[in-house]
């Protein structure tokens, strides 16, 4: 993905707001940029990372020179990067940021920068030595901090820093560039409810995990054609065995958001977005009632399996609920 045209052209606001505070060298000690799941949020941070210290900036990092290309290889010493979708980001991650940055730069260019992906997944313990650090900057020392929760992230945090928010790209444009870049359409149509980033839908459409949500989707749907005995011995015998792992089974539960979604926009006579599902939805429409209280069922469901639940028992009551009313 190429950061600079990304910006320029999805997000202008952001764009603008940074070239101006690089030309006229008043810049923030702290952002954070602000977005949904699926945005280029840590693309972008090493990206203005990169135009605070790139060696021919226009003024925006040049993406060509030494330094450029050191902080691409992730051997620029004075830049620190801490990646909280792969790991909780803890109370030793930002000492070792306090630490290293209490000495003098190791670099010529004199500019210290930290960057924290996903502060909402930061324990508590961080968050209280983020703040004593963000309350007093040292000189030359630049933080970009990431969301895609900024609900999660406390006011105090907010207050401290430069929030940089990212806008929704229009869904149907996602989708298009998505399938110009090779992903199947049915693949970007039902993937674009919730990555607004064609590139970021062709990573998920290629991996293991999503084929094998996908296919748990597909199963579900035509079993609750058949019927609720159906639907439900699907999802014991099919489903819950093949979602065992987090990752899947959130593929899965937003996928079934977006088909339900759809089933309501049906319902009502409003456009659809998962015109690739046409036939089967409208056949569903005739096996499945309530779809409005089970829409508000499968969002909650989301947030359940952020808590740890039992992914079995969490599939097999999301079905039972969906067919309920219909036994």
């Amino acid at each position: 993905m190429q950061i600079e045209k990304y910006l320029e052209e999805y997000q202008p606001v952001i764009y603008k707001t940074f070239c101006n505070a690089l030309e006229s060298k008043k810049l923030s000690h702290a952002y954070l940029l602000s977005g949904s799941i699926g945005m280029p949020l840590k693309e972008t941070a090493l990206y203005l990372a990169k135009s605070l210290i790139c060696d021919n900036p226009h003024p925006l990092a040049c993406n060509e020179c030494i330094t450029c290309m050191r902080v691409d290889e992730g051997n620029y010493a004075d830049l620190m990067v801490f990646d909280g979708e792969a790991a909780k980001i803890k109370k030793g991650d930002i000492e070792k940021i306090t630490t290293s940055f209490d000495k003098t730069a190791l670099e010529e260019k004199g500019v210290m920068i930290y960057i924290l992906h996903l502060v909402e997944t930061m324990t508590p313990i961080a968050v209280n030595s983020l703040l004593k650090f963000l309350e007093e900057p040292g000189k030359n020392i630049f933080a970009f901090l990431t969301t895609e929760n900024e609900s999660k992230i406390l006011p105090t945090i907010i207050s401290r820093t430069q929030v940089l928010r990212f806008r929704e790209i229009d869904r149907s444009k996602i989708i298009k560039e998505a399938v110009f870049s090779g992903v199947f359409e049915e693949d970007a149509e039902i993937l674009s409810g919730f990555y607004n980033d064609a590139d970021t839908i062709k990573k998920v459409s290629e991996s293991k995990e999503y084929e094998v949500a996908k296919q748990a989707l597909n199963d579900q749907l035509q079993s609750l054609l058949i019927g609720p005995d159906d639907a439900v011995f699907s999802c014991q015998k099919l489903i819950v065995p093949a979602l065992k792992q987090q990752e899947p089974a959130r593929l899965y539960l937003k996928m079934l958001t977006e088909v339900f979604k759809d089933l309501l926009n049906l319902s009502v006579n409003e456009s659809i977005t998962l015109k690739s599902y046409d036939n089967i939805l409208q056949e569903l429409l005739n096996h499945v009632t309530h779809i409005d209280k089970s829409l508000i069922m499968l969002m909650s469901s989301l947030k359940k399996l952020d808590l740890n639940v039992n992914i079995g028992l969490l599939l097999d009551h999301i079905v039972y609920e969906i067919t309920r009313e219909g036994k």
